[in-house]
């Protein structure tokens, strides 16, 4: 009866321990991940209107190729969240990088159309699994930090676009679109390159009941911060939990009498049906767990969230491809005399790369608001005022104002962006989160995937006043659907399972 043990949890440990020296490298190496991911997304801007001149394509054929990545994508998102939450977020992010690296690099060689078409593809497949590293590197954040570190995990986004455009103003016209694809497979082998070292989330490891294992990297985040774990044994969350709010069966109450909790590496609370809770949340399998993000506790976020993942890509990629679509498509539609069947589209390269600049302001912008004003009302402003940029647009408008007005906007599409990312994996458990957030990230591919049809096709046909109206009504709808988003997640700690409560930093004592 005295032998009682002191306990802690992740939450309590990374809290102790801070934000340090080995978070800084976890940091270092997600960035990368996340910069490959928009140096594949940033070069769809470049190469369709390249491949288009060379190889006589259509506007619908140019549109595909986008399309086809954020096919690839939609089967990513969901297939490596399921990977990771049920093997680790580790096997998660390496089969990733081991697709984006390979088919990238192939996609230079590729020598037609329906070649590139199916490499692009498996890049897209590669490039779903970005939601993975997102949830790996938030799983290692002190709960009161988590906000800000995650706008400036998403800073990296913004460094690939900004570098893609820098590599596209230079290679493009001296060494063409092959080189920029085998340029821009560069950061993911360099995931490969440093996977050996990559440790795997303590969370989830202690989810899975290898405590020691979770304990030893604890350890190690310790070491490296120059601190100390708080005393006692390693404890789940969800553990914890079912201690407190279970039926007490005779094997329960029998263990309550002997220790305050369980103990790493006892048994877990067993459930009225003999089985542990914390096990079956944690073992589910790809088709179960989509009935847990469906389930009556997580529906209604889930639903809302897959609408906004929708609305953001949709946005998003379609103002990148809009920025340079505009200006040769408005170039296109002022000219009354036919030239010749496919003439080579000039891009501006100085226009898409200054529009690339507006991700830096949407950065600080969410950074400032997502941890004072919360994340709800960061995301719903955000939406809403980029409506206001690009309302002009509904009539053409002179080269200078069109790129200010999609500076604007985009400055607003980021910040939603950003802090979606955030909310996304705090609002689901350990045991789906990487699931959670992978398909609400499909949605969003299915958003990207019908954003060039609307960008390149609609303004190719001389009908930008319909293509910007779509474009207001889908960030209409995202921003209403923020508004009814059940709760807030500003200062919650992450929960482990569906059937724990999330508590705010201020309970944690």
């Amino acid at each position: 009866m005295g032998d009682e043990r002191q306990t802690y949890t992740v939450d309590e440990a990374l809290i102790a321990m801070g934000f340090g020296k080995f978070q800084m490298l976890v940091l270092a190496y997600a960035g990368m991940g996340w910069i490959s991911e928009a140096m594949e997304m940033m070069l769809l801007s470049f190469v369709g209107p390249a491949v288009e001149s060379l190889w006589g394509l259509s506007s619908q054929q140019e549109s595909l190729i986008s399309s086809v990545v954020f096919a690839g994508m939609l089967v990513g998102a969901y297939s490596w969240g399921v990977v990771s939450d049920k093997y680790g977020r580790r096997k998660g992010f390496l089969i990733t990088a081991i697709f984006t690296s390979t088919a990238g690099l192939l996609s230079a060689f590729s020598p037609n159309y329906i070649c590139l078409l199916i490499f692009r593809w498996f890049v897209g497949l590669g490039v779903g699994g970005g939601p993975v590293l997102s949830s790996w590197f938030l799983e290692f954040i002190p709960a009161p930090n988590r906000g800000t570190w995650m706008v400036i995990f998403s800073a990296f986004w913004t460094v690939g676009t900004i570098f893609e455009a820098s590599v596209a103003w230079f290679v493009m016209p001296t060494l063409g679109w092959r080189w920029l694809l085998g340029f821009s497979a560069i950061p993911s082998s360099l995931l490969l390159l440093f996977y050996g070292v990559t440790p795997e989330s303590p969370r989830y490891l202690c989810l899975k009941g290898r405590t020691n294992e979770a304990v030893a990297i604890l350890e190690t985040i310790a070491r490296l911060n120059g601190q100390t774990l708080p005393p006692g044994a390693l404890i789940c969350d969800s553990q914890l939990e079912l201690n407190e709010k279970s039926v007490p069966t005779e094997e329960t109450h029998l263990l309550s009498t002997t220790s305050k909790v369980t103990s790493p590496g006892s048994a877990s609370p067993k459930s009225n049906d003999g089985s542990s809770s914390t096990e079956i949340d944690s073992d589910v399998g790809p088709s179960s767990s989509i009935l847990v993000l469906l389930s009556p506790k997580l529906a209604k976020s889930t639903l809302l969230l897959w609408v906004v993942f929708f609305g953001n890509a949709f946005a998003y990629y379609g103002l990148v491809l809009l920025t340079t679509e505009l200006s040769t498509g408005n170039e296109r539609c002022s000219q009354t005399e036919l030239h010749s069947e496919n003439p080579p589209r000039n891009v501006n390269y100085r226009d898409v790369f200054i529009a690339s600049f507006a991700e830096f302001p949407g950065l600080l912008l969410s950074a400032a608001t997502v941890d004072k004003l919360g994340r709800k009302f960061s995301m719903s402003a955000m939406f809403f005022l980029s409506l206001i940029f690009l309302f002009p647009l509904v009539f053409h408008q002179p080269t200078n104002v069109t790129t200010s007005l999609l500076f604007g906007a985009r400055i607003c599409i980021t910040a939603t962006f950003t802090v979606v990312y955030i909310y996304a994996p705090e609002i689901y458990p350990t045991s789906v989160r990487s699931t959670g957030v992978g398909v609400a990230s499909s949605m969003g591919r299915i958003g990207g995937m019908i954003c060039p049809m609307v960008a390149v096709g609609l303004v190719h046909g001389c009908h930008q006043t319909i293509a910007i109206l779509m474009f207001e009504f889908v960030i209409l709808a995202s921003g209403i659907c923020v508004l009814f988003f059940p709760f807030e997640t500003k200062g919650r700690e992450l929960s482990d399972s569906v059937y724990e409560s999330p508590k705010r930093t201020s309970d944690v004592a």
